[in-house]
């Protein structure tokens, strides 16, 4: 396989080169404006056809070879971090609160070497369609360009995607049947009661209690309302109320966030929170308003789809660096959208090393390991050349 993909190897330098300058320049929600001009001026350089707007920045690249009517679609993430990188590297980011601490700079970066290689070599025959998307740290930019039509517009017989994933082995593929990745909803829970002077308690209602409270009986849905088998996780995150020692608070701001890697228990969770956070603060006579900020749902992986990709795996790697039953994780990932309305997909893993001392995703000394670039293009092209045969 390597002399098959030798082309990769020989010109992996260029794509370390353009991952490091997105790394430099990381831009992040729905405003990766220059990302995608890059994306876009090389899928046209190549000669794809370029489509763009979707979810404001979104790039799809379609290249058709031969006379298949076979569809394939791979998907890259493209945004950065809203944190402050910690790197003393030459190509650091050089915005302030801003950085690709996810290792989207690198994804993109395969996802072109990969959209190079196939262009010049074109050993396959049907549609090719390559998406750029933004805006996935705020598990919103997949739905949106669904809602622009993206498959409607560019149809996908199946659909693929991968993560790199510092923890797990250098270089190793790891898969999961069914859920990999949990479901994620967002909340704010907004309590008013009724302030005043910590003298005259009688004369209040207490929304620093009744949030106390609420976080307190949360905790309880986990433990007693989800079975032991069905992992499920409720963060709060955060609990605002008041500042000065004296006052009692009329009011308190709770942000919490809910997670499952089942979409029914997902629902339950939901409503239990609602039910409680509701009770609560009836039984001190507060007040509350629950705001979704946002969610996606568990990100589930089709067998069929993921068998395929075991395979692609395996003759490339060998038997003994693909990983076939790779524990689900808690994080979640808006390619679970993507999913939702085309299950015929799968995500996996590419293990970027498990040194004790290697940073983490999101750590602020994260930095995507360019000795994965090839790897990955390797593995997006053989699935390409072997799903469009």
């Amino acid at each position: 396989m390597k002399g098959r993909f030798q082309h990769i190897i020989d010109n992996q330098a260029q794509f370390i080169a353009l991952r490091r300058d997105l790394h430099q320049h990381p831009e992040t929600g729905l405003e990766e404006l220059r990302t995608s001009n890059i994306v876009a001026e090389k899928l046209r350089s190549w000669g794809y056809k370029v489509h763009r707007g979707m979810a404001k920045s979104g790039v799809v690249g379609t290249l058709k070879v031969g006379r298949g009517g076979k569809t394939l679609g791979l998907r890259a993430a493209m945004n950065a971090l809203s944190a402050q990188e910690q790197s003393d590297k030459p190509w650091c980011s050089r915005t302030d609160g801003k950085f690709h601490g996810c290792g989207h700079d690198g994804h993109t970066a395969m996802l072109l070497c990969a959209a190079e290689y196939l262009a010049k070599t074109q050993r396959f025959n049907g549609m090719l369609h390559l998406i750029f998307q933004p805006g996935e740290e705020l598990l919103s930019g997949s739905q949106l360009m669904l809602q622009d039509g993206l498959f409607q517009r560019f149809p996908c017989e199946a659909i693929y995607a991968l993560h790199t994933m510092p923890g797990l082995k250098k270089g190793h593929f790891y898969f999961n049947t069914g859920a990999i990745m949990a479901s994620s909803d967002t909340l704010h829970i907004a309590i008013s009661g009724k302030g005043g002077h910590g003298a005259f308690p009688e004369k209040t209602v207490d929304a620093t209690l009744v949030a106390c409270q609420i976080v307190l009986a949360l905790q309880t849905i986990v433990a007693r309302n989800v079975s032991p088998f069905s992992p499920a996780a409720i963060t709060i995150g955060s609990l605002c109320s008041g500042q000065t020692a004296n006052i009692i608070n009329g009011s308190a701001l709770l942000k919490l966030s809910v997670s499952a890697l089942d979409n029914k228990v997902r629902q339950q969770l939901l409503k239990r929170v609602g039910d409680i956070v509701h009770g609560q603060a009836q039984s001190f006579g507060a007040k509350v308003k629950i705001e979704r900020i946002n969610g996606s749902p568990a990100l589930v992986n089709d067998p069929t789809a993921t068998g395929f990709a075991i395979n692609v795996a395996q003759e490339l790697v060998g038997e003994s660096r693909v990983w076939t039953h790779t524990a689900p994780v808690m994080g979640s990932e808006d390619f679970a959208f993507m999913l939702t309305e085309n299950p015929h997909g799968s995500y996996l893993f590419l293990g970027a090393g498990d040194e004790p001392e290697r940073a983490m995703l999101y750590h602020p000394g994260y930095d995507f390991d360019d000795e994965l670039i090839a790897p990955g293009a390797i593995f997006f092209s053989h699935l390409a050349e072997r799903f469009l045969s």
